[in-house]
């Protein structure tokens, strides 16, 4: 059984950082790609950042790009987002997500992704 386990969620004032890690276990790592993706209250899932595992391609949506980056360690079988320069509106849930493939077509559709963690709350504050 696959499972995502989402981890450094937290308050943080604007312009700090957060480093968030997403666990996979019960998988072969490696072998598609992890995304990032949010939701605020009232709002539609979004995507934030896909890394390709075996790969290592990698995108952004252009409201977090040059504050985020996503990276991986596959040793360790954990995808990671480190988010600096937090504003205000980088506030929502927080959920990992894995899909199968290395293709990064369409990365920002939530059904390209088969597993998903329980998602962990990050929340700026002025």
């Amino acid at each position: 059984q696959v499972q995502l386990v989402e981890s450094g969620g937290g308050s943080v004032q604007a312009g700090g950082s957060l480093r968030l890690s997403c666990a996979v276990s019960g998988d072969t790592y490696g072998s598609g790609r992890m995304a990032w993706f949010r939701q605020a209250p009232g709002k539609e899932r979004e995507g934030v950042a896909v890394i390709s595992t075996g790969v290592g391609n990698i995108r952004y949506d252009d409201s977090v790009r040059d504050r985020f980056t996503i990276s991986q360690d596959n040793a360790k079988n954990t995808a990671y987002l480190q988010m600096d320069n937090l504003k205000l509106e980088d506030t929502a849930k927080y959920y990992c997500a894995e899909g199968q493939g290395h293709s990064l077509l369409w990365w920002t559709l939530p059904t390209k992704y088969t597993y998903w963690g329980q998602g962990i709350q990050v929340t700026v504050s002025s």
